[in-house]
């Protein structure tokens, strides 16, 4: 008989796990919209917040280089510095490649045919 006892308790557990996932969630009690003194408080109005502005996707990329021209960026980023301009690696790159779209097709041609071909991917360890 403690053996039914035992089985009929566990089914019970179970059927009342069951229905209470079943069941809806409780319902949020209302704000209280009156003050310890009775009178009821004004309610509140929603603050106009200003719309977020879509920001710009950002995409990570790696790139190889030679390191004759990877220097170039740490001396560009030394004249900004001489300037009193603290600039990022990213935006240097970015500053040229929009100097680079400002080009007609013959002066583009003749800034990517002056640059040494090189194998891509990534470098041998040693």
């Amino acid at each position: 008989m403690a053996t039914k006892k035992k089985a009929t308790t566990a089914a019970r557990a179970t059927v009342k796990k069951l229905s209470a996932k079943k069941s809806p969630a409780p319902a949020k009690p209302a704000t209280k919209t009156t003050s310890a003194s009775g009178v009821r408080a004004a309610p509140k109005q929603a603050v106009n917040k200003p719309k977020k502005e879509n920001k710009k996707k950002v995409v990570r990329d790696s790139f190889t280089m030679p390191q004759s021209e990877y220097a170039k960026i740490a001396e560009i980023k030394a004249t900004f510095l001489k300037a009193k301009m603290r600039v990022k690696k990213s935006e240097v790159l970015r500053a040229g490649l929009k100097l680079l779209a400002e080009l007609n097709d013959a002066q583009l041609k003749r800034a990517l045919g002056s640059l040494e071909k090189i194998k891509t991917g990534r470098p041998q360890k040693h």
